[in-house]
């Protein structure tokens, strides 16, 4: 998989994790599939603009954040 996929899934576990979600929680706060949350993380998935949109609300962060 490419090299964003990879880092963008790491940087949504890292702010998951400091808000000790697990992937569950996640998915619920941000109306997505838990599977689709844990495909993400481990860098399998491309990720669309409206889903990392969703991700980074639940989360409280900054596209950005997750991008960089």
């Amino acid at each position: 998989m490419a090299e964003i996929n990879k880092r963008v899934g790491l940087n949504i576990r890292k702010y998951r994790k400091k808000k000790d979600w697990s992937q569950e929680q996640l998915a619920f706060e941000a109306n997505l599939h838990r599977a689709y949350i844990g495909q993400i993380e481990r860098g399998e998935k491309n990720i669309g603009l409206i889903n990392l949109e969703r991700i980074a609300k639940a989360l409280n962060v900054t596209l950005k954040n997750l991008i960089g």
